[in-house]
């Protein structure tokens, strides 16, 4: 056997070819001291205005060299100042270097001259794509089921994956697709499960393929259900005709066990209440009618006997 073929991970991948980053806090301050930050840069510019106003009627450079510090004060601040609202995120980088993750609410001072991605940590929910696959027994269906996820860690969903939306799509309709393949539409075994009778175990084990498929990206799933699922249009005729025939079936087999239920009732109460003494041609003949009566489809048309058993 190959190197590669009991090789552990991914097949061609280099160790350490992935980005490896985990979300960690980013360096922040909230409520009050961003305000008050706010403030400071706001007085610092402004000094910053009356010192060169003050530089230019003097004719002197000190005011001005005073001037140009608050400037950078005032426009450090500023670029760290950003507004986060609830159910997003902000995930910081300093000159392309991952900084953290800003989690907390409203006005917030974070890392100076640091870009900003935002990203969205709220529940989502998508359809994916009507799919055509062969179940279990090699029977075209057509299914489809609803991904509902979120992000749980930014910086794996910012720079594990190229677009992690995209990514969780994709990877969604590969497990639906292979979960479809592994069981039967229908008429499964005691020990199998399928995917009509079976919905509840058949969701589960889609929404715990999905996760462990999309864990990279730093997402979690919260549920997958299935929202369509339908034989092919091709054998949907067949199959329909294949269920009709086991119904018929069934359906017969309770009338026949009811029958012979009632006969037997019948013949137990004629025998215990000596209502008629019955020998086993009688008894049989008895049972043929009773029978014919109980099954049959058509309602059955009484023939009166004038005679006796036997004429």
């Amino acid at each position: 056997m190959s190197d590669i073929a009991t090789a552990q991970g991914p097949v061609g991948v280099r160790p350490g070819a992935r980005v490896d980053v985990t979300e960690r806090p980013a360096w922040s301050l909230g409520g009050g001291a961003a305000f008050l930050a706010a403030l400071v840069a706001v007085a610092a510019l402004a000094g910053a205005v009356v010192l060169f106003a003050k530089a230019d009627s003097s004719g002197t450079d000190a005011p001005a060299f005073v001037g140009i510090a608050l400037v950078l004060v005032g426009v450090a601040i500023f670029t760290g100042l950003t507004i986060v609202s609830p159910g997003s995120t902000r995930v910081v980088l300093f000159f392309g270097r991952y900084v953290g993750t800003v989690r907390r609410t409203g006005l917030v001072l974070t890392v100076p001259f640091a870009t900003r991605r935002s990203v969205s940590v709220r529940v989502r929910n998508f359809e994916t794509n009507e799919l055509k696959v062969n179940d279990q027994e090699g029977n075209p269906v057509n299914i489809a089921a609803i991904v509902v996820w979120q992000v749980a860690d930014t910086a794996k969903a910012v720079f594990a994956v190229q677009d992690y939306g995209d990514f969780v799509r994709v990877q969604s309709e590969s497990a639906l697709r292979h979960v479809a393949m592994s069981h039967p539409y229908d008429h499964a075994d005691a020990r199998e499960s399928s995917l009509r009778g079976a919905t509840d175990v058949v969701s589960g084990e889609i929404a715990d393929e999905v996760a462990a498929r999309v864990a990279i990206a730093g997402v979690e799933v919260i549920e997958a259900r299935i929202s369509n699922l339908a034989y092919a249009p091709e054998i949907a005729g067949a199959m329909l005709q294949r269920q009709q025939a086991g119904a018929i079936i069934a359906a017969r087999s309770r009338i026949v066990e009811g029958a012979v239920s009632m006969v037997k009732d019948a013949l137990s109460r004629l025998e215990a209440d000596s209502v008629v003494a019955l020998d086993d041609e009688r008894k049989a003949a008895m049972v043929s009618n009773l029978l014919v009566v109980l099954c049959g489809e058509a309602r059955a048309t009484p023939v009166v006997n004038t005679g006796t058993l036997y004429q």
